[in-house]
């Protein structure tokens, strides 16, 4: 990278001020490898006059561009000419030395060229660079700006229906607005997780530790932790993301809710989240040690909202949800097709 970022630099000494510098080392290099050549000349066999020459040319190109360039060029012709063709001293040409002369000025002519354009496409690439990554930081921009507005709104909805619920008599009606709000504000707090600043999808075990780590400071349990043991690097579908984070944010919920409903601060309770990749299936868990389920529970038959959205969205997954006792405890199991849960590589 540090080459390719030298190569895009060049040539040198390209604004007005500076330009005359350039013209300048130009001259002074034709003027030395006239020098040069003039010093090698007894260990050069005759017909060569140039061989020092096109290198100080190249030199001059690459560093300070054409004009530069063309300028080491015509005055090393100039100098080759007059010192090293023909009788030397004089500008004088015959036939072989003129065409000589005329091979020079085509070599040069093409060695200007190849190295302008190609100092040109780095220049356009450069460009091309700068403002891709303009591009890049204005999404990442816009990206960050839209989850947060997304979720702010999210949970303003589920604050203003808190708001609402103070003013309904039904407490049927006040238990789902309760719900309804909860689970809008817990949508607002997992959309903030799923992707990180630069728009990638977080990992499954990143976003699960900061997902459980957000319900449990949120739950009000100070004894009760949570401990994550997930697969690192695990990168669910977009289809899938959304719903396999509700399930466990759900799973989550209720086990601080529930599970350690009576807990207190003395009180210390414990939450496993496990996520793992099992041949074709993705299998998660959420497994508390609180008080369990009640006697007789049925999850066909309950009617909280979490478990009947549960349950929707692990059908839309093709997915199998349960929840049973755990002796102590409640365990929730949720085991995805892998072909259809994991982000596959494009």
């Amino acid at each position: 990278m540090r080459g390719a970022q030298m190569m895009e630099a060049l040539p040198l000494l390209r604004d007005r001020a500076r330009r005359p510098v350039a013209y300048a080392i130009a001259i002074v290099a034709s003027l030395a490898a006239a020098v040069l050549r003039w010093a090698i000349g007894g260990a050069l066999p005759p017909g060569y006059p140039f061989v020092v020459f096109l290198p100080a040319i190249v030199f001059v190109t690459i560093l300070f561009g054409r004009g530069p360039g063309t300028l080491a060029g015509a005055v090393s012709g100039l100098l080759a000419w007059y010192l090293f063709i023909g009788p030397g001293r004089t500008f004088a040409l015959d036939g072989p030395h003129a065409f000589a002369l005329i091979f020079y000025t085509f070599v040069v002519g093409v060695i200007i060229a190849a190295i302008g354009w190609m100092q040109a496409a780095n220049a356009r690439l450069a460009a091309e660079r700068t403002r891709s990554r303009q591009l890049a930081e204005r999404t990442e921009l816009l990206f960050r700006e839209l989850q947060h507005r997304v979720s702010n709104n999210l949970q303003m909805i589920g604050a203003v229906l808190a708001l609402q619920r103070k003013k309904v008599g039904d407490p049927a009606a006040v238990q789902a607005l309760a719900d309804a709000s909860t689970k809008l504000q817990l949508i607002g707090r997992i959309q903030r997780q799923l992707y990180d600043t630069s728009g990638a999808q977080v990992a499954l075990d990143v976003f699960v530790g900061e997902l459980a780590s957000d319900l449990i400071a949120a739950g009000g349990k100070p004894g009760v932790r949570c401990d994550v043991d997930a697969e690192p690097g695990l990168l669910l579908s977009p289809d899938a993301v959304i719903p396999v984070a509700l399930i466990l944010a759900e799973a989550i919920a209720n086990a601080i809710e529930h599970g350690f409903a009576d807990a207190d601060e003395s009180h210390e309770g414990r939450i496993v989240v496990k996520a793992q990749r099992l041949g074709d299936t993705i299998a998660l868990s959420v497994r508390d040690d609180g008080c369990g389920l009640p006697p007789g529970f049925d999850m066909s038959g309950a009617d909280s909202l979490g478990l009947k959205i549960a349950r929707t969205l692990s059908r839309q997954l093709e997915a199998t949800f349960t929840l049973r006792d755990a002796a102590p405890g409640t365990l929730m199991e949720l085991k995805l097709p892998s072909r259809s849960a994991l982000l596959q590589p494009s």
